[in-house]
């Protein structure tokens, strides 16, 4: 029997020894490294002042307005197992980036909120395997990120005021499987999307590997449903027509019928309401339905996690979706919504370059 490497635990193997080494990286402790946790020194000032050095002294960091600050720097081989972080601040104004085994381009790049599936800014509950959001900014991200030689995560605050991070990540210091493929997100956001254009959700891969997943942050701008586009898939060459072709926006993100339930009001008039949920593997995780007044705009944001069903490639990736509602005649209306996205997958190195993030004002969510 092959030795168990720790690289990644489930309940099938979670009994078995293993030589490598747990290690974890937060505020108390920023090199991770063995014996080194809260040393911190007490401040003068600080509420552990009366209590001393040990006693919860550096809890978090705050980063300043248009500064990077390196979350983890981590000497490998290893994988990163959990990541915990509760930034303060405006969400699509901190960007998370991390950088594989020296490469100078980042494997992710993406505002942190959409990387946990919570793009609007606003607290959603997310109860998946990949990724939970728990009350009442917790964001834990659950992917397994192998790495040989080195990992470096940073969080740069592009927002005009300083912004406060509360943050641990568990990682493995252990062997790396030679067909272990390197972790990957990337943000995209058009508003508003041109008429009778598809979004893209992901292009100019290449290399070997497979997709993992998708989040969307979808603003309509039209009344009525706006889930009637497909997501499409093209593998390894593919020219006009895909390999992979999906039938409608919700069954994509596992959903049917718009996500619609119909209930009664108080009145015992039959009504029909969008239903959020949440799953293991998929959810239609926040409705924001406006208020009448200023927050007007409907928004939606949805997952779909390919955890059993990885889509797979040799040489290169694109993923589109449609942007699809109705006209009042029975026919298609293209609509020209908000669509912000975050692609995640696997592959070899090494990262193609990314298209450059929007700046500020095109990031903002009003």
């Amino acid at each position: 029997m092959s030795k168990f490497n720790g690289l990644g635990m489930n309940m099938g193997n979670l009994c078995r020894l293993s030589s490598a080494k747990t290690r974890s990286i937060s505020a108390e402790n920023p090199t991770g490294e063995k014996g080194k946790g809260g040393m911190a020194i007490d401040p003068t000032h600080g509420p552990s002042r009366e209590l001393g050095q040990g006693w919860k002294v550096r809890p978090c960091v705050s980063i300043e307005p248009n500064a990077t600050f390196t979350v983890a720097d981590i000497a490998g081989p290893g994988a990163v197992q959990q990541i915990w972080m509760t930034p303060t601040g405006a969400w699509r104004f901190s960007i998370l980036r991390i950088y594989w085994d020296d490469q100078e381009q980042p494997s992710v790049e993406c505002p942190v909120g959409d990387f946990f599936a919570c793009g609007w800014n606003k607290y959603a509950q997310v109860s998946s395997l990949a990724i939970c959001v728990n009350p009442g900014s917790a964001f834990n991200c659950y992917w397994e990120m192998p790495f040989r030689k080195r990992c470096r995560i940073t969080l740069t605050n592009i927002a005009p005021e300083a912004m406060r991070l509360f943050y641990q990540v568990n990682y493995t210091l252990t062997d790396v499987p030679d067909d272990a493929a390197y972790f990957h997100a990337q943000f995209r956001r058009v508003n508003p999307l041109p008429y009778k254009q598809v979004f893209t959700i992901l292009d100019g891969v290449k290399g070997r590997g497979h997709y993992v997943g998708t989040y969307m942050a979808w603003g309509v701008n039209n009344n009525g449903w706006w889930g009637e586009g497909e997501i499409k898939f093209f593998l390894d060459g593919d020219g006009q027509f895909p390999t992979i072709c999906g039938t409608g926006t919700e069954d994509y993100f596992c959903g049917s019928y718009d996500f619609d339930v119909k209930r009664k009001n108080e009145a015992g008039v039959e009504t029909t309401e969008y239903q959020e949920f949440t799953t293991p593997y998929a959810g239609l995780c926040q409705v924001l339905r406006g208020d009448g007044h200023y927050q007007c705009q409907q928004r939606f944001g949805l997952y779909r996690w390919h955890i059993a069903d990885p889509v797979r490639f040799e040489r290169d990736l694109r993923v589109t979706i449609q942007a699809l509602g109705w006209r009042k005649d029975g026919r298609y209306l293209p609509l020209q919504d908000d669509i912000a996205s975050v692609a995640f997958w696997y592959q070899t190195l090494p990262t193609a370059k990314f298209p450059a993030l929007p700046d500020k004002d095109y990031l903002e969510i009003i």
